[in-house]
């Protein structure tokens, strides 16, 4: 057995040379690594007819070679032996940084038998610029095989294939920092591309496979009530489990790099006190925490059977993605929470519009004289017109119309609060303006920021036949009496403005067929394609053209003229509409 340092004044043939510089001429053609030491291979083969042949590189984050291109190994070899520095042939080559030529391998102790009928073999350390970077490695079953002249060769060979191997592998790695990046902008493109937790999360475990060959994965998700992570996807080997194990916020690795705010690596979780014993497989651990404005959301777990599995590159992957993952899952839960809130408002609104249907009062009978109806189309899910009668006695009925400043849930309500004061009032049996004045002394002392209402309020008196109306601020109504098709005119500020406020009150008395048609402002309001609105004229020109039809067919006619006139479109505030038709 010899040993030799790299010597650059050995003595070569010429035409050996002149292989040799056909040899870095070959290997330098390419920055593919594989390509590299398939080429390094073919042309050692012309120089020495090795049988086996193998180029081994340290693995990162260990103290370990490993197979990168081999010739006559086993698979099984090749994929999974691992050569710690000093041990074997090679293993001594690596650590000395000399080259070892053994004639007998049955006769050298630190010979590891990974191919039968091996009894020769010549290990010769790749170096660049004094670092070992790798091991070239040939044996035959042959004793005495190499020859010393082969070991110069060989050495000289070595000195170029390091540096070809350097290259190589420092073009890879960064062809793998470029596909890493554009990787992680599509991650990140994925992961944004859904408001579902659960659905990010599901992505979230297949796109971190796509970076990264894990073994078992988690996503834990802090628990701000109970003050812990709990598990929300859980990979191992390939099947999604169900973990139900939660983890407490400073415990375990977990915790660690949730307290700590920065990732966490353990290389043998048997030596760290804070590893909590959840995977009996485990040896190496990596926790990233997926921080959002410095809040800790949750926590990126991984795990693997193997020891010094995680290396810097996939922390600083698992750190982008986790950054971009804190955003995505933020944004998930503030849609879901949105949306839950959504669901439960219109649930409420649902509700509420049954009880507001529920509450509109039946239409008077036949006993008071009048063919009589009465519709609401809201604009919204709740609306903020109103109407009523008041039964005054068995002639006399009240008739209110109303329309609160506002939409939806708040003007309902108000609307409410002010149809239970018109009815507390009814057994007072006001006249217009009385019941007016009485209602906007009630609202005026329970007056509330920007809410008011505007109210039409008539009586009609069957044996009499005669109309009362007052107004406060309220659409002028519609009477159709002897051929002619007039408004109302009244004045009056709305209710709720003013505490003192008074209001004009008018008399008709009306024949047989004669029409009093009452409407809020979304009737007049509604706007052609043109931008131009119906209006009183409008209306009146509809309510003259078809006043002999029948209160129900008056009213569903009116609103399908206005309907066709907007041309369709959702109305937007509410349209009613109350019918008067003396029989």
């Amino acid at each position: 057995m010899d040993t030799a340092k790299l010597n650059p004044k050995l003595d070569v043939p010429a035409e050996t040379l002149a292989i040799l510089a056909e040899i870095t001429q070959e290997i330098n053609t390419s920055l593919n690594l594989d390509e590299v030491l398939a080429a390094a291979a073919a042309q050692i083969k012309r120089l020495i007819d090795y049988e086996i042949f193998a180029v081994l590189l340290p693995e990162e984050g260990t103290n370990q070679l490993y197979f990168r291109f081999a010739i006559g190994h086993k698979p099984e070899v090749v994929e999974h032996w691992r050569i710690p520095l000093g041990d074997g042939i090679i293993g001594a080559a690596a650590a000395t940084g000399l080259a070892v030529r053994v004639g007998d391998v049955h006769g050298d102790p630190r010979y590891l038998s990974a191919v039968e009928g091996v009894r020769s073999e010549l290990a010769v350390p790749l170096i660049v610029r004094g670092r070992i970077v790798g091991v070239l490695d040939i044996e035959s079953s042959q004793p005495d095989y190499f020859t010393p002249d082969q070991q110069n060769i060989l050495t000289l060979v070595a000195s170029r294939i390091g540096t070809a191997i350097e290259n190589a592998k420092l073009f890879e790695h960064e062809r793998n920092q470029a596909e890493t990046l554009l990787l992680l902008n599509e991650v990140g493109r994925e992961a944004n591309s859904t408001l579902s937790v659960e659905e990010v999360l599901r992505r979230a475990a297949e796109l971190t496979k796509r970076l990264i060959d894990y073994q078992i994965f988690s996503i834990l998700l802090y628990d701000e009530a109970d003050n812990v992570f709990r598990h929300r996807v859980t990979v191992k080997f390939g099947q999604r489990v169900q973990e139900k194990f939660a983890v407490p916020a400073h415990g375990g690795i977990v915790g660690a790099a949730a307290s700590l705010k920065r990732p966490v690596v353990v290389p043998d979780v048997t030596l760290d006190p804070r590893y909590l014993l959840i995977n009996p497989e485990t040896r190496s651990e990596l926790a990233v925490p997926m921080l959002l404005k410095d809040r800790v959301v949750g926590v990126m777990d991984l795990e693997s059977p193997q020891l010094n599995y995680f290396t810097p590159d996939h922390v600083q992957v698992l750190s982008i993605l986790a950054a971009h993952l804190a955003v995505s899952i933020e944004n998930a839960r503030l849609y879901e929470r949105v949306a839950n809130d959504e669901a439960r408002m219109e649930r409420d609104l649902s509700a509420a519009r049954r009880i507001q249907g529920a509450l509109l009062p039946r239409l008077p009978g036949p006993e008071y004289g009048l063919d009589i109806a009465a519709r609401v189309v809201s604009s919204r899910e709740l609306s903020g017109d109103l109407y009523d009668f008041l039964r005054y006695g068995p002639q006399e009925l009240g008739v209110a119309v109303g329309d609160v400043a506002g939409k939806g849930s708040a003007a309902a309500l108000y609307g409410a609060v002010a149809i239970g004061t018109l009815r507390s009032l009814g057994p007072q049996k006001h006249r217009p303006a009385e019941m007016l004045r009485a209602i906007n002394g009630f609202l005026g002392e329970r007056r509330i920021e920007g809410r008011f209402m505007t109210l039409c309020f008539a009586t009609w008196h069957r044996g009499r036949r005669k109309l009362r109306v007052a107004n406060a601020g309220q659409e002028q109504p519609l009477l159709c009496h002897a051929g002619k098709c007039e408004r109302v005119d009244l004045s009056g500020f709305p209710l709720g403005m003013f505490e003192d406020a008074e209001y004009e009150q008018r008399s008709f008395i009306l024949d047989p067929g004669d029409v009093v048609v009452f409407h809020s402002d979304g009737i007049g309001d509604a706007q052609d394609h043109a931008g131009e609105f119906l209006g009183h004229a409008g209306l009146a020109k509809i309510v003259a053209s078809h006043y002999q039809l029948s209160a129900d067919g008056l009213a569903d006619k009116i609103l399908e003229e206005v309907d066709i006139y907007s041309g369709g479109k959702h109305p937007a505030d509410d349209r009613t509409l109350v019918v008067l038709k003396v029989k």
